[in-house]
């Protein structure tokens, strides 16, 4: 490394320990995306152990001029979370903020570092008779300040809301080394603007999340669990206007999964059981109830039959236990997994409104198999939220590698034209990164853009926090804090 970095080198050392500044050895599981589709090469990897550290942190890296990454448990799907490729940005992993400062009950809230990966918290919730419902495939290694910096979603936003609406208030250090003390538990806080929705959805670009508080809620007495098969989107919409109707705020889960989908997951993990034969559409379907078993099961039986009846659908398997509803939940979970063994594809993480989803996905199906033949179409999600994972995976037999490098612009500009059309966004729950940047100046108002701009040189003058990601900052003008 250059002599001239030689002094923060150090100085990072007696702020944090020299054992929690990495530069030397593999640090490819901080310098490597999830998706290993971007690579980079930090300046150091510096694990700070509290919020003072990453103060002190900040401090030093905005003294010295020097960009700064945070990280939390790396499982950006759009390239938000690693650094360049220049050596000279500093990632700053939060790994080690890993506690659960506290719950209150009463309140029904918990305060939870932003290194606390999400099923470490909400086993913490579980244990104190609580529920957090932030729920995603990803909770295994994800983190709280990942997930509020992206403002993830995941499978019970229908009934509880984005990450956004589960937070309370924030603690965030600034890029000058501030610490903004906003762990309020309150519901109503009307003193000005509300600064904890600045940080979350920023995607680490305008300062660094330590701790949040987060809503919890009673658990709920009993669930129940369903596969159900659709032959078609519109039936798919039919049964959740259904379910809806019949289950009202019971419902909790509303997932989509096409059959080219679940053809992945029966080939690369047969083992996990698909209980339905194969369906061009199949529903995942959860309702909770907090009154009792038995009245969940008459709402879900009554809804079931009321689905068959108005041919919604064709064919149903409902979970006798606990661990069939999670085997249920674990075959949508593992689509991803099974599209990564499958190799590279496309990813488009959309909304759209509910009732224009079957007309878009007929409409740009028909585009896509016109335009590249034998692609297929990995299309799942969150139906309940108007959420879709719309990916385009390589035709069989062909070089996943070569078909993004070839396609892979095409495919995304006749995608989010399509998504533009009907109404929709396009980043649901993913984020920005580097991935969608140069999209969202194309596609996001003039209007938006300029506020967007006028906010990150507010309270980033120095263009130092996350540089690259979201925001095209080439044309604002860094200034020192």
């Amino acid at each position: 490394m250059p002599n001239q970095d030689l002094p923060l080198i150090a100085e990072l050392c007696t702020a944090v320990g020299a054992a929690h500044v990495l530069r030397d050895g593999d640090l490819v599981a901080y310098e490597r995306d999830w998706r290993k589709r971007w690579h980079g090469r930090a300046l150091a990897v510096v694990r700070p152990g509290s919020t003072a550290e990453v103060a002190a942190v900040m401090r030093l890296c905005a003294r010295h001029g020097v960009a700064v990454v945070p990280q939390g448990g790396n499982t950006s799907l759009v390239g938000g979370s690693v650094p360049d490729d220049s050596g000279t940005q500093v990632l700053l992993n939060l790994g080690r903020l890993h506690r659960v400062r506290s719950i209150d009950a009463a309140n029904l809230t918990m305060t939870v570092e932003a290194g606390c990966v999400l099923q470490a918290a909400q086993a913490a919730a579980e244990a104190a008779g609580l529920l957090l419902p932030l729920s995603l495939a990803a909770e295994g290694s994800c983190t709280i300040g990942g997930n509020l910096s992206t403002n993830a979603g995941g499978t019970q936003v229908l009934r509880y809301g984005n990450a956004r609406e589960l937070c309370l208030g924030l603690e965030v250090v600034t890029p000058s080394g501030d610490i903004w003390e906003g762990l309020s538990g309150l519901r109503k806080d009307n003193t000005g603007y509300d600064l904890r929705h600045l940080y979350i959805g920023s995607e680490g670009t305008l300062g660094v999340i330590t701790a949040a508080v987060m809503r919890l809620y009673p658990q709920p007495a009993a669930s129940m669990t369903a596969l159900a098969a659709c032959a078609s989107v519109e039936q798919c919409v039919a049964l959740l206007q259904l379910a809806q109707a019949r289950a009202a705020a019971s419902l909790t889960g509303f997932e989509v999964m096409s059959d080219c989908a679940l053809s992945l997951v029966r080939k690369h993990f047969p083992q996990i059981p698909q209980p339905l034969p194969p369906a061009a559409w199949t529903v995942l379907l959860e309702v909770s109830d907090a009154e009792s078993a038995d009245h969940a099961r008459t709402v879900f039986e009554g809804l079931l039959e009321a689905a068959l009846e108005a041919g919604a659908i064709t064919d149903a398997a409902v979970a006798s236990s606990v661990a069939q509803s999670r085997s249920m939940w674990h075959l949508r979970e593992s689509i991803s997994m099974a599209q990564a063994e499958e190799g590279l594809n496309i990813k488009h993480d959309i909304a759209l409104p509910v009732s224009r989803i079957p007309a878009f996905v007929a409409s740009t199906d028909a585009a896509l198999e016109q335009a590249f033949p034998g692609a297929r179409l990995v299309n799942f999600g969150h139906l309940g939220d108007g959420n879709l994972h719309y990916n385009v995976q390589v035709p069989v037999g062909g070089s996943p590698a070569e078909f993004l490098a070839r396609h892979e612009h095409a495919v995304n500009t006749l995608v989010y034209d399509a998504v533009q059309a009907h109404g929709g966004s396009i980043s649901a729950e993913h984020g920005i990164g580097a991935l969608k940047r140069d999209e969202l100046a194309q596609r996001k108002s003039p209007v938006a853009l300029t506020l967007m701009r006028s906010i990150k040189q507010a309270l980033d003058p120095g263009q130092r926090m996350n540089p690259g990601r979201m925001l095209d900052t080439a044309s604002i003008t860094a200034t020192d804090p």
